[in-house]
This record gives structure tokens, C-alpha cells and sequence, in this order.
């Protein structure tokens, strides 16, 4: 059996994708995704993700930790209750989630993501 590797972020880094987030409310927000890990199945996920100023509806079927590095991001849920996290901050975005992610100033962040299987 093959040893099972340690996966390092900043080394042997993935290619770069870039994308802009669909269901834009304000601004032109690009993202940039290194995805450094998926798991055997397919369902667990992490990496490096950056985005540009800018607002977008979100509706997450997937639960996601964030630690940012850099940067300010505004999440505001269905119910209108709104956070902010800065650099430094790690939370989680539950599965189920709705709402708004803003990106106030430049962001970069660490996200572990699960996406349970559909019944």
C-alpha cells in the first residue's frame, strides 16, 4: 500500500482557476480558486480562495470552514442578520445556508469544504 501524503498549502501549488460568482447583486467580483486537496470521494475538499470587492446571492449545499488571511467580507443571511469577519477569523458556513457574500476589500482565505452525498 502506498503511504498516504501530507498536503502542504504554498507548496507545489495547483493551477489557478478563475471565475466569477453567478447571482451578482453589486460590483464585478472575479475569484481565484487553488484547490490543493479532494478526497478519495470526493466529497471533502480544501484549498486557497481569493475574490475581488464585489456582493453575490449564495446558497450553500456544502458546510465550509474559512480562516481568512486577508482582507473584509460581509456575510448576510436570509433572516438579515449580517457578519463580518476580517483577517484572522475563521467560521463556518453551514450546509443550508442563504444569502449574501460581499467582499468589502480584497480576501483571501483557507476553506475545508463537505459536500454530503444526496439521497
Amino acid at each position: 500500500m502506498a503511504a498516504v501524503q501530507l498536503v502542504r498549502f504554498g507548496q507545489n501549488p495547483p493551477p489557478a482557476e478563475t471565475s466569477v460568482p453567478g447571482n451578482i447583486v453589486s460590483g464585478s467580483p472575479s475569484t481565484r480558486l487553488q484547490n490543493y486537496f479532494t478526497d478519495r470521494t470526493g466529497q471533502f475538499f480544501s484549498g486557497v480562495w481569493e475574490s475581488t470587492p464585489g456582493k453575490w446571492r449564495v446558497s450553500y449545499s456544502e458546510s465550509e470552514f474559512c480562516a481568512i488571511l486577508a482582507g473584509r467580507a460581509i456575510l448576510t443571511g436570509a433572516d438579515g442578520k449580517a457578519e463580518e469577519f476580517k483577517a484572522g477569523d475563521a467560521f463556518v458556513i453551514p450546509s443550508g445556508f442563504e444569502g449574501t457574500w460581499e467582499t468589502v476589500e480584497p480576501l483571501r482565505k483557507w476553506y475545508a469544504i463537505f459536500e454530503a452525498k444526496k439521497a
